[in-house]
């Protein structure tokens, strides 16, 4: 019998080069996908992708972070971070959803918002920060699908949706072991320690009613096999767009509100 993965090595499965990324996914969910780009501001950011297509014959918004498969991509998106312009550019599109009664759904796959200086000249924080508050108040589906990795208030402005899905690799969290290891015990080298205690796994995540699902991943994780991968993400993604479709747009924004009001909520339990 084989031996439990350990959390380092999902973190490792969710970094891994060959796995399918947002563009992957995008190409076979949605084969119709009409790019659209800029934020109508400043700039286009191509660590966000975005734009509109159809699901099953049903119109949908898609919004994605994008990492590259080869170091030019990479540098191109800077790995993933997005930058202000990004996410004004996904704030623009949930905006246009919203109008055109369109689903919004989001792939997920981000070590954080890039960090430069310029990035918070340009207004980072408030960038994420309308994100995270047009996401909560709109009156369409939303579903946020962890593809990778999720990190920091970079993930988390595309992932308040009413469903939370992960893949069975994946990991989402408030930062990187090794920024964990680094501000806790001053050594990044502790990050596999880090990954232990963090609660950072699909399979922990679910446990605590912090995600709403998990997808299965092929044995050796979704670079093994793509396609099963991206064929497990299409049912999880159909069966939670038509759990959530009958809901009014008035329940929709209030089922999002209770999910979230309630993360990390104790009880006190009678004497």
């Amino acid at each position: 019998m084989a031996e439990p993965i350990t959390v380092a090595e999902r973190v490792a499965l969710a970094r891994h080069p060959k796995r399918p990324n947002v563009r992957d996914y995008i190409d076979h969910l949605f084969p119709d996908f009409f790019e659209q780009k800029g934020d109508r501001l400043a700039g286009e950011d191509t660590a966000i992708l975005g734009g509109v297509a159809r699901f099953h014959g049903r119109p949908v918004t898609v919004i994605g972070t994008r990492k590259g498969k080869t170091l030019e991509e990479n540098l191109r998106c800077r790995f993933g971070m997005p930058s202000p312009e990004g996410y004004r550019k996904a704030l623009r599109l949930m905006t246009q959803a919203e109008k055109f009664h369109r689903p919004v759904i989001t792939l997920i796959d981000t070590s954080g918002a890039y960090p430069g200086l310029e990035a918070e000249e340009r207004g980072q924080g408030e960038a994420i920060a309308r994100c995270l508050y047009l996401s909560a108040r709109l009156t369409v589906p939303t579903i946020a699908i962890i593809i990778g990795e999720g990190n920091s208030g970079g993930a988390l402005a595309l992932a308040v949706a009413n469903r939370v899905l992960m893949q069975e690799n994946a990991v989402y969290a408030i930062l990187s072991p090794e920024g964990f290891a680094s501000i806790l015990w001053k050594d990044s080298a502790r990050s596999a320690e880090a990954c232990e205690c963090m609660g950072i796994t699909a399979q922990e995540l679910f446990a605590r009613h912090i995600i709403d699902g998990v997808i299965p991943e092929p044995l050796g994780g979704a670079q093994a096999d793509p396609l099963r991968a991206m064929v497990a993400v299409e049912q999880a993604l159909a069966r939670h767009l038509g759990e959530l479709s009958p809901l009014s747009g008035k329940e929709l924004a209030e089922q999002r509100f209770q999910k979230f009001r309630q993360l990390g909520a104790s009880r006190k339990e009678s004497l």
